[in-house]
């Protein structure tokens, strides 16, 4: 098995497959092939090596090509996931849509909820990729953030085949098309997004919450909820101190850290995945949140309320994306751009309830409401048609960020200032 290890900005200019105008004038004139060549090379391991390092774009373009051509169909996927994160049938090892795949394709997948946090997964297949090992998956999804950056900028995952991705370019959204975190979708296509902002109850808080500063009021002492990573806690605090951000300074990084710090006397508990249970009992009454979680939480009879802050919020996506050394990298090319179908993605839309990236979703749910036999399917399916937590509305579209892209020198530097928080 061949690797294909191309450097992420030669990839971000080679495998956009169109330049908009308004990109164009971003770039200040300068053309696609001069982006791409400014001091672009490829690394002495990758199928280039005997061209001493350099390349140039038509050199590298074919060398994704041919081997993308050596890649053929199998009949086979391994695919490592988080838990809960597709749709499931009368069993909860059942995956309809699974079967489906294998049904139409001929390609059984072997399914692992086996990601549980991004840090702790990219901490196991890290010194694998690292040792020129495989993970054993040849298709895994991965937040954006932190731990996607380096894999990216490592080159442990291999380029996508851009003419193999026709649903992906016909159906996605534009808020997953060449994202600020992977320029022209070489590495990733999004499985889900979703926006964390806040959830509370209403009862028990007595006012509307419309500002991450309400998680000041020392009237919610010991009943504030926030999360305890070096991700969403960061860059939602960035926000509550009016910072995008994507364009945030180590002196704004300073500013958030006391903004949580002094937080900090209010907070309860700092959470991982564990905050909901407590926030529908009462023993929150609001919390940092992520917005399907709130959906889910209701649907199952808790009586909460998502907001996106005034200030604005983070919003993140789980990508998919094919780790170097997949044995089956052209079956995993297969089943991302399959799930892009938009009867496809609505039957996963349906289970996972968060922002689905093919928007063409939301008629299927309408239709869906419009022709149930039940009041409680029509219930739910009008809900989730018009749930700003799995569509979003234009304004809050408008309001959110994407998290702050670091170098490793910068990583230290925020790592430094927001771990002791949570940690302490």
């Amino acid at each position: 098995m061949s690797e294909l290890q191309l450097p992420p900005d030669l990839l971000r200019g080679l495998t956009t497959p169109r330049l908009t105008r308004r990109r164009a004038m971003q770039l200040g004139g300068m053309s696609a092939l001069g982006l791409a060549l400014a001091g672009c090379s490829i690394s002495g391991s990758s199928p280039s090596a005997s061209s001493g390092g350099k390349v140039s774009l038509e050199v590298a373009r074919e060398q994704i090509a041919t081997f993308w051509a050596s890649q053929k169909k199998g009949s086979q996927l391994n695919f490592a996931n988080w838990p809960l994160y597709i749709d499931v049938g009368s069993k909860n090892s059942d995956h309809p849509t699974l079967d489906m795949f294998t049904k139409q394709t001929g390609i059984k997948v072997k399914y692992d909820e086996v990601i549980q946090q991004d840090d702790t997964y990219y901490g196991k297949i890290a010194p694998q990729l690292k040792q020129g090992d495989g993970t054993g998956y040849d298709l895994m999804v991965i937040t954006n953030g932190i731990y996607l950056d380096d894999l990216i900028e490592r080159d442990y995952l291999i380029p996508l085949d851009q003419s193999a991705m026709p649903n992906f370019y016909a159906y996605a959204s534009d808020l997953v098309k060449d994202t600020s975190y992977d320029r022209g979708n070489a590495y990733t296509m999004a499985w889900a997004s979703g926006i964390t902002g806040i959830g509370y109850d209403p009862k028990l808080v007595g006012k509307k919450i419309t500002s991450w500063n309400d998680l000041l009021d020392p009237a919610l002492k010991g009943k504030v909820g926030m999360f305890g990573d070096t991700e969403d806690l960061p860059n939602a605090a960035l926000c509550a101190i009016g910072v995008n951000p994507e364009t945030s300074t180590e002196a704004d990084w300073k500013k958030a850290a006391d903004w949580l710090k002094k937080q900090r006397p209010l907070v309860r508990k700092y959470y991982q995945q564990d905050y909901v249970a407590p926030l529908s009992k009462g023993d929150l009454y609001a919390s940092q949140a992520w917005s399907g979680d709130i959906f889910q939480a209701n649907a199952n009879g808790a009586h909460l309320e998502f907001v996106v802050p005034d200030e604005g919020a983070p919003i993140w996506t789980d990508n998919m994306c094919i780790p170097q050394h997949a044995a089956h990298a052209r079956d995993a090319m297969i089943y991302m751009d399959w799930v892009y179908q938009p009867k496809i993605a609505a039957l996963l839309a349906d289970y996972i309830n968060y922002i689905t990236p093919v928007p063409a979703t939301q008629q299927i749910f309408a239709a869906e409401a419009k022709d149930a036999t039940s009041s409680d399917d029509r219930d739910y399916y009008t809900t989730l048609s018009t749930s700003p937590l799995v569509f979003p509305a234009q304004a809050d579209y408008s309001k959110l960020h994407r998290y702050r892209v670091l170098s490793a020198a910068e990583l230290t530097t925020w790592n430094n200032l927001f771990e002791p928080i949570y940690q302490s």
